[in-house]
């Protein structure tokens, strides 16, 4: 059989195909597609299920001049195969490669990439500029999942698009039941009823048409469904019923996920290529399961997230104890408050880069009044190939400035399972960041002084001051110092923020203080120390550029922000000659 897609490099090539080639191009599109992420790794299983949306949108509507908004991306691979990137898809998620997310830099075909439930917003702001423009009868149409229309922000855009009859955006909605797990809440049971015996609906009551629900996997009826949606000039909802993981029977057969996201895998057995290791987030879950035998007053709660954020087994074991609250962390932390009001302790387990959403939560719902919630924050600091939306660098500097808030930052599995147990012993609002890697092996430690490890010490020319995971790479720095005759002191202060008063007494006496962290060096922990050090000592704080950071494995963005023994060393001595000691 005559192969298709190497034939296809423009949205017009597709529209110009019979429908009855179109089923063969769906099922090449997906050989491609488990070809191409198993060997770099990526979102697979949104992708399989949203094949014939994606295809049917190019047929009815004219990419870029009709603008097409992915909520999230984790479903645009499919978009960027029939817009032209099928040959970017070797360099996915690569440093400089084709990013796995939409990207305006990328291409026309692409407006906007953030976190998830945004999309309906951003539809609805474009239309307004089109209709301040006039004229314009170009189509904005809006891809999001069921699992988006768990957080608030979309619900905002659809309250505001029901009052707009004149702002025709056209909402497609790929209702899968799952974002990475089950689709849970109100929303979710709604569109279960509809599934069954469609009815009036609440997009309906909202004031926007609603057509399905349509066959998902149906290129015919899809078609058929826009075109309707075009027709009605009036914001409309298409609601497709779609499989995660279609058409790959062990993306299929993994219930947990449907293989949302995977490693670079065996395509084959979906399974891995890479050993199993013990990650930072494995051993969270498995300190938090011990410390909920032992703690009656523990919860959990998730964002939507509750194995990669290790939450699945507390679950299990707990499940009245575990709360998933869908694609919605300000709820999350606001939740969390009630809890805590009521005498429990909340672990609130998000990635670094989605507390982002929660900060006022975080300040006037848990600080203002000094409740015990304890914030995880997984994928903290440098995250790799998913890119600047997905690094969680901020959280350092975001949480620096909340009154009352501790923030650990542990060194390897060892301080992870101390600093967790100290932080729900705590009286006040916490936090625990750790990265996405390997938790590594153990560093002990040397000495202290007070709660402050002593990692290493030659001396008091050069006190480095490691955040967390940094620990390693500053032990690499202060041997190569050391060796070339310099006095240098490494500690770990575990307690990153607040400084603590052993640390300030540990500051005392060295002639140049390093702080190295792996989020913003200008605005994070380094910069309370460089407050709490005497004047006119010497401070050099090192971390991350105050910007957007491309993606690349979590190696070679930390090797290029210096970030590693060796440049960390570099980066003393270069700071030694200009303030010689």
């Amino acid at each position: 059989m005559k192969t298709l897609l190497p034939y296809l490099s423009t949205p017009d090539d597709l529209r110009s195909l019979p429908a009855e080639l179109l089923p063969g191009l769906a099922r090449e599109i997906r050989d491609f597609l488990i070809d191409k992420v198993s060997a770099r790794g990526g979102h697979l299983g949104s992708n399989l299920g949203i094949v014939e949306i994606t295809i049917a949108l190019h047929r009815v509507f004219r990419s870029p001049d009709d603008v097409i908004v992915f909520d999230t991306g984790h479903q645009a691979y499919v978009h960027k195969i029939l817009t032209g990137r099928r040959d970017g898809f070797d360099t996915l998620r690569c440093r400089g490669g084709l990013s796995g997310y939409p990207s305006r830099e990328e291409s026309p075909h692409h407006l906007a990439s953030s976190h998830a439930s945004t999309a309906l917003a951003y539809a609805d702001g474009m239309a307004k500029a089109r209709g301040i423009a006039g004229g314009d009868a170009r189509a904005v149409v809006a891809v999001v999942g069921d699992g988006a229309l768990t957080g608030g922000v979309a619900w905002e855009a659809l309250n505001n698009l029901g009052a707009a009859r004149h702002r025709p955006v056209i909402v497609v909605l790929n209702d899968n039941g799952r974002s990475y797990a089950p689709t849970v809440g109100g929303c979710a049971d709604h569109l279960g009823r509809l599934r069954a015996a469609p009815g009036v609906t609440v997009f309906e009551n909202l004031g926007l048409r609603y057509l399905g629900p349509v066959d998902g996997h149906d290129i015919e009826a899809l078609e058929q469904a826009m075109r309707t949606a075009l027709e009605l000039r009036a914001p409309v909802v298409i609601h497709c019923l779609t499989r995660k993981g279609l058409g790959y029977e062990p993306a299929e057969q993994d219930l947990d996920e449907h293989l949302h996201a995977i490693p670079v895998t065996d395509p084959a057995t979906g399974r891995p290529l890479s050993p199993r290791t013990t990650t930072w987030t494995h051993a969270f879950a498995h300190h938090l399961c011990a410390l909920g035998e032992r703690r009656a007053d523990l919860v959990a709660i998730t964002a939507a997230m509750p194995g990669p954020t290790g939450l699945a087994e507390f679950g299990r074991r707990f499940p009245e104890r575990m709360f998933d609250v869908g694609i919605a962390e300000q709820h999350a932390l606001a939740s969390a408050a009630g809890l805590a009001m009521c005498g429990l302790h909340p672990v609130v387990a998000v990635y670094a880069t989605f507390l982002n959403r929660a900060i006022d939560q975080v300040l006037m719902d848990v600080a203002l009044h000094r409740l015990p919630v304890t914030l995880v924050l997984d994928r903290a600091g440098i995250t790799g190939p998913d890119g600047p939306s997905h690094h969680g660098m901020w959280d350092l500097a975001a949480l620096a400035m909340v009154p009352g808030m501790r923030v650990a930052a542990p060194r390897d599995a060892v301080r992870l399972s101390e600093l967790l147990e100290e932080a729900v012993e705590h009286d006040g609002p916490t936090a625990l960041r750790f990265p996405k890697a390997a938790a590594g092996a153990e560093i002990p430690p040397a000495g202290s002084v007070g709660d402050v490890d002593v990692l290493s010490s030659t001396g008091q020319d050069v006190l480095l001051v490691a955040v967390g995971p940094m620990a390693e790479p500053c032990l690499s720095a202060a041997a190569m110092l050391s060796a070339a005759g310099l006095g240098v002191t490494a500690v770990d202060p575990r307690w990153v923020i607040p400084v603590s008063a052993d640390l300030r007494k540990a500051l005392c006496g060295s002639r140049l203080v390093v702080t190295v962290e792996d989020g913003i060096a200008a605005s994070g922990a380094g910069a309370l120390v460089r407050q709490a050090c005497a004047p006119g000592q010497h401070v050099l704080n090192l971390g991350l550029p105050c910007e957007f950071i491309g993606q690349g494995s979590r190696s070679e963005l930390l090797a290029e922000a210096g970030l590693t023994g060796q440049g960390i060393a570099y980066a003393i001595r270069k700071e030694l000659n200009r303030w010689p000691l």
